[in-house]
Order: C-alpha cells, then structure tokens, then sequence
C-alpha cells in the first residue's frame, strides 16, 4: 500500500484512530500521530521516546508492502544506514571487550534503523509538517520553561544540573533543539513575508529570537555557539542575494557585539574555551576543551593501530584505560567516547566505518538538494549534526541521534513523496 486511502465524508479523526484495525486511512493517521508525539516528547523525555517508538513500529508493522519496502530498502539513503548498524554488529567480533560492553556500544546505532521505516512512512503519508510543527511547539514550551526556571531555579527538575534554566535534560540537548529552530524558522519568516503574510512571519520571528535571547542570557552550549553562525551562513548561501547576504551579515555582526556586551554567561562561555586549553595543557587538570584535545590525541594513536577495521565494537574505553596506565591528571582520563564522532567511529571500525558514516552524510545531505520547507529541514539537520559532531558524537547520543534520524527521516520522506508527485506519468 503506497498511499492512504481517502477517509469518507463526515469520518472524525477519533473514528478513524479507532477503526484503525479495519481501515487503511486510520492505520497511516495513527503512525502519524505516534511520530508527532515522538517529536512532542524527544525535548523532555528519553523513555517516552523509546515506548513511543517502539509503539511506532508495531503500528506500522501492518500497513507495509513488503515489496514496496524491500525496493525502497535499495536506496543508499536507506541502505547505509543499515549497513552502519550492521558494521557495529559485526565489529563485536574482533573486539576485546567485555561481551556486555560490545552490546552496549552496538545500541547507539539502532535508531538508525528507523530511517529507512521513516522514510517508506512520509513517503506515502502527507502529515510530515504535522511532525516539524509538533517539535517546534514542544521545544517552544521548554523554552517558556527554562526562562522561568531561569529565574526561580527551585523549579527545576534537574537540580543537578551544570547550568540555569535548566529544566529537563542538560544545557548541551536543550541547546542543540533550540539553535536547530532558530535557524530553521528562518525559511517559513522568508517565505511569509515574501509572500505578504506578515502576521505570520512575525509570529515566527518573536519565536526565533526569543530561541536566541535564551541562548544569549540563560545557556548556550560552546557546541551551539560554534555552529550557529555555519547553519546561518548555509541558509545565506542558499536562499539569500549576495547584497542580502551582505546586509545580513552586518546585521549579525552588530547583534554579536551587541549579545557579546550585554551577556555576562556568553562571554563566561567563549572565554572557557581558552581556559579549558590552557588548564590541561599546562597544569595537566581535566577540562571541557583542554580533556576533549587529549582524548582525540589518543584516539588517533589508536586508529593508528588498527586503521582498516579497527579495534572493534566497544574497545574505545579499553584502549583508554590501557593508555592511562601510569598517567596522572587529564592524561590519565578514562572515557569510553572521545567526543568526535569520526574518531569514535574510526577506533572501533577503522576506515572501512568511517567511509560509511561520510557516505552516509553525503546521500542525506544531496537528498535535500533543491527548494522547499522540507529540504531546508532536512539539510539543515544534517549539517547541523556533521558540524556538532566535530565536538560530540552526536550521532550516537541518544538525543542528538534521534533528532537525526526523525528529522531526515520525515523530511526526506516528504521530499521524495514531492518529487513523485511532481514527475511526469
């Protein structure tokens, strides 16, 4: 079945979702709802994501056609995917540790197998919006949230945390969601006003630059501040004249200065990267920038070791507590993750897993070749995990992953579902 069937006059969403089990119209509009509540929960909970997704599956167990799936499952955008988690089931072989810690470091690669059940879905489905719009609404109400938290901090469910206005989670996810909408909204402000809808666009433009004043004076991480500025550059490059370009990059430079004076936590935040350097560089202490040049020094003396297949499944913390033999301070730091996604990937699987992440990468990135809201979405979130990833293995963390794999998987669906419609029969 590749398209829903058209529900009859007078049918209410209700009755669809409960006639789910004898009507094919219900069955998509139900996997539909799931994937909005999936989007509506992945800012505030990991376990609802996971019981969510797993209720996704099972409902869309029954609305496949094996043979339409089998053929879509022929598409690198599908196949890579498939081949990363299957490189990190194989890895477990020729590693040394533990068989526990080989399970464990193949899980982060099984949310990549939802992107091909993703993309099959909004390939056939016309409610992807319904998804970006249910994420951008969640993450505005945790917003609202972390300025309140901002200023009363007892009502924070996190009181742990390293950072205000912090309600959920850590700043480090909240960060990444709210700089993915910012810079997001920049497309639908565009297209409004372009258009003369200006109650929308500036609708959308108080929420944008209520994401950036957030992060401007309550948190950002160092991550979000490094990456802001490409993903804004890329949308410049793409969807801006040069004059426009110009202009807005003048504009930007004097609201930088302008953040840069007026927020105390931004500067804190920029400086603590020379700070970082210069604790574990000289006084060999363990810091957030200064641990991260260790561990990445380290991981590639490993990859060094065993550069075509790598140390295998789960050998990262291993290898680190081997090196830390005999060390003190911040060179006797043991880690499982070295915080960059292609030495994470290039320790345990060598070069062979990362050509597959970087062809990975490609085909989503040239997926979203072309005009529209959902290419813009979908490229976006993909450059916005290769650049964050400089940092982080974000491809692997459970939040950041699941922002990868939700937004490329509706986005590309709902790309390819255009471009079917759009050629010629």
């Amino acid at each position: 079945m590749t398209e829903a069937v058209r529900r009859e006059p007078g049918v209410s969403g209700l009755s669809l979702v409960l006639s789910a089990w004898r009507d094919p119209a219900a069955r998509i509009l139900n996997i539909d709802l799931l994937t909005v509540l999936i989007a509506i929960l992945l800012p505030w909970s990991t376990s609802g994501v996971a019981i969510a997704g797993v209720l996704w599956i099972i409902a869309l167990i029954p609305t496949i056609d094996m043979r339409a799936f089998l053929r879509s499952l022929m598409r690198p955008i599908c196949a890579l995917p498939i081949a990363f988690f299957a490189l990190a089931l194989v890895g477990t072989l020729w590693s040394d540790a533990s068989w526990g810690a080989r399970l464990y470091a193949v899980s982060p690669t099984a949310k990549l197998l939802m992107l091909p059940l993703l993309l099959y879905h909004f390939e056939r489905s016309p409610r992807g919006l319904w998804v970006f719009i249910a994420f951008l609404a969640s993450c505005t109400l945790l917003m609202a949230v972390s300025w309140v938290v901002a200023f009363e901090p007892n009502l924070t469910l996190k009181p742990e945390a390293e950072a205000r206005g912090i309600f959920v989670k850590n700043y480090i996810d909240q960060s990444q969601e709210f700089a993915l909408c910012a810079v997001a909204l920049a497309y639908p402000i565009m297209t409004f006003l372009q258009t003369n809808r200006m109650r929308l666009a500036a609708l959308l433009t108080a929420i944008a630059l209520s994401f950036l004043a957030n992060m401007v004076f309550v948190v950002i991480s160092r991550t979000a501040l490094v990456t802001m500025p490409i993903m804004l550059a890329v949308f410049a490059l793409l969807h801006l004249k040069l004059r426009t370009t110009i202009l807005a990059s003048c504009a930007a430079a004097l609201l930088a200065v302008a953040a840069w004076s007026a927020s105390p936590d931004l500067r804190t935040t920029t400086l603590k990267f020379f700070a970082d350097y210069q604790q574990t560089t000289i006084q060999n202490n363990p810091s957030g920038m200064g641990s991260r040049l260790e561990f990445w020094q380290k991981s590639l003396r490993f990859f060094a070791e065993a550069p075509v297949i790598g140390h295998g499944t789960g050998s990262t913390r291993g290898l680190f507590e081997l090196a830390a033999i005999g060390q003190i301070g911040a060179h006797a730091e043991v880690v499982g993750n070295p915080h960059n996604q292609t030495l994470y990937v290039a320790v345990q699987w060598g070069a062979v897993g990362v050509v597959v992440l970087y062809a990975m990468w490609l085909v989503h990135l040239l997926l979203f070749r072309g005009d529209g809201l959902a290419n813009w979405i979908g490229l976006l979130v993909v450059v916005q995990n290769i650049f964050t990833s400089l940092f982080n293995s974000h491809l692997f963390d459970f939040h950041e992953g699941w922002m990868y794999v939700l937004g490329v998987g509706v986005a590309g669906g709902m790309t390819l579902r255009a471009r079917r419609h759009d050629a010629p029969h």
